[in-house]
């Protein structure tokens, strides 16, 4: 009988690639790797960590922005997704900077549960709605822009 390990992952993201980090439920790195951001690397990513052993949770920094792709894409293939805040400047300055370290400190925090708040999957009616508002702010922007040539070019 095999027994199947337990693994946690954490993503340091960015706007063209992410970082990815393994580690087992005992907080011993299992492996780092970085892949592109966009769906194909997605997928990439998720089938790397399986590769691992089945996934107990995934740390992603930067859900609201650089990560949110990433965070929807592993909530819509039902894997538990935590929202990991950056690392704060002191460790960062005494155990260095990098992506990697980045991705195992995320992962790290996941495991711990000192990232525990699921992030928004941003596809709901709030969503909608706030896109509905974005528009509107920019048409009435808009529109003010041109009354104002408008008046210029009469003056």
């Amino acid at each position: 009988m095999s027994m199947v390990r337990m693994i946690v992952g954490g993503v340091d993201t960015h706007a063209d690639t992410h970082v990815a980090a393994t580690i087992d439920v005992n907080g011993g790195m299992l492996g780092i790797e970085s892949f592109p951001a966009d769906e194909s690397g997605f997928g990439a990513l998720l089938g790397w960590l399986m590769s691992h052993g089945e996934i107990e949770v995934v740390g992603v920094e930067g859900t609201g922005s650089w990560g949110v792709g990433l965070a929807r894409f592993l909530h819509d293939h039902e894997i538990s997704v935590v929202e990991v805040d950056r690392p704060n400047r002191q460790n960062r300055r005494r155990v260095g900077k990098s992506d990697a370290t980045d991705a195992v400190a995320a992962a790290r925090a996941a495991l711990s549960g000192s990232a525990s708040v699921v992030p928004k999957t941003r596809n709901g009616p709030v969503e909608q709605m706030r896109i509905l508002l974005v528009a509107r702010r920019s048409a009435r922007s808009q529109r003010i822009e041109i009354l104002n040539q408008l008046r210029h070019l009469i003056f």
